[in-house]
């Protein structure tokens, strides 16, 4: 990934865009072939030249032609016939941009692919679902990763559709009219580049496209962060359901040896929080002045690079914590039985309206009985084979039969069948 952000990377992918517009230009017979033949031939850059150049200039791009310059003879008045700034800084960037989100979807497809290594192998693990961070029912954590595994189906299909919104080039020439390269030029040259067009141009690519792209790695970084969130609050000493890797001679603390902390997963939530941060300046650069200004430039230099690698490591990070993640299915089942079997009050509740109970007062009964569970410390199946409320409506083999972890098992492959796994 930082390959596509050098300046060496960057100019070429210059000099990729102005070969492909002399070659275009000779097609439509306005650039002599054996002109073009030797500019596809001899055309180079200095990247040295091009700083002193720029130091002269103060424009990169004029800069940049003046190191071709020096590569050519007379055919290298051709170079950047008719075209502006624009035209090839956007086109070029649309390049990088396209081949960054290519390693950000290879990144993602090996995340997935963990994670369904994952939600398969602990399909049957149960453990405590919460909901307000208190325990609910019962769930397994192969199903908490199947919902991990569709988001990042969801977010490849956002990647993939960002990508084809920033892989465009566009060819039309100060402020777009085309009045000095003709749409047939811009189609040719964007074909060359493999890049997709921007139909409508005002000297530069609307930003919108790359809005939608930057507000994407946001979003993905979101789902990291929420299932590296997820990891932390697992981690806790208090729930240690699971535990990130924690490598040979790693330390947690400079002063407590003791210390195993989630410190990958918070890593991962600081870059959520950069991500987000560059989605609005990518937002900002929306607007910009009549048929265009550059203040999205000094933006874009940064936020497109750092936005890239940010979730590349992310992603690279989070994918080795998956696929070695320490998971301990014996305390998930200590926790599950923390709250003395309070997690099978629906089905109790569900039984006595069975039995005929209007739903109020089956509720009451049920409510009444699992806050004396809390108060008391008593198993909730001892309470309710304690209140006469209960007994005489559900004989005890059939109280008992609803306090089944095996119950929640019965119906996940549903989610598992729907997911392909």
């Amino acid at each position: 990934m930082a390959a596509i952000w050098t300046d060496q990377a960057k100019f070429q992918r210059w000099l990729d865009v102005e070969i492909a517009a002399c070659d275009a230009w000779a097609e439509l017979g306005r650039v002599p072939t054996a002109d073009a033949a030797k500019i596809r031939a001899n055309a180079r850059f200095d990247l040295d030249k091009v700083n002193e150049y720029l130091a002269i200039t103060h424009h990169d791009v004029t800069a940049f032609l003046r190191s071709v310059a020096d590569s050519l003879g007379e055919e290298g008045r051709w170079v950047h016939f008719g075209l502006t700034s624009s035209d090839v800084w956007d086109t070029a960037t649309g390049l990088q941009l396209r081949d960054a989100c290519d390693i950000l979807l290879r990144g993602v497809d090996g995340l997935s692919a963990v994670l369904e290594r994952q939600a398969k192998a602990h399909r049957d693990t149960l453990c405590t679902g919460r909901t307000h961070g208190v325990h609910a029912e019962p769930t397994t954590f192969g199903l908490k990763l199947c919902v991990w595994v569709d988001e990042m189906r969801r977010n490849r299909e956002r990647l993939a559709a960002a990508r084809d919104a920033v892989a465009v080039g566009a060819i039309s020439g100060t402020v777009g009219t085309h009045a000095s390269c003709p749409p047939e030029l811009e189609e040719l040259v964007c074909a060359k580049l493999d890049l997709g067009i921007e139909k409508a141009s005002t000297q530069v690519i609307q930003r919108d496209r790359h809005a939608q792209f930057v507000t994407t790695l946001a979003l993905v970084g979101a789902s990291l962060e929420k299932f590296a969130t997820e990891i932390r609050a697992l981690q806790k000493t208090e729930v240690r359901e699971v535990e990130e890797p924690f490598d040979e001679g790693q330390t947690g603390s400079s002063a407590m040896p003791h210390k195993r902390n989630p410190e990958k997963c918070e890593r991962i939530t600081g870059i959520a929080r950069l991500l987000r941060g560059y989605a609005v300046t990518a937002l900002e650069n929306v607007a910009l002045w009549h048929e265009r200004d550059i203040s999205h430039s000094s933006t874009e230099r940064i936020i497109f690079p750092d936005a890239t690698l940010l979730l590349d490591y992310a992603l690279a990070l989070f994918t080795d914590i998956m696929d070695r993640l320490i998971v301990y299915p014996e305390h998930m089942r200590e926790n599950l039985e923390r709250s003395y079997g309070l997690v099978f009050s629906q089905r109790v509740l569900l039984a006595l309206i069975d039995s005929g109970l209007a739903r109020q007062d089956a509720y009451a009964i049920v409510q009444r009985n699992s806050m004396q569970s809390w108060k008391t410390r008593q198993l909730f199946l001892d309470v309710l084979l304690g209140d006469a409320d209960v007994t005489t409506r559900l004989k005890e083999a059939d109280l008992r039969a609803l306090f089944d972890y095996s119950f929640y098992l019965q119906n996940i492959g549903a989610t598992f069948t729907r997911l392909g796994l």
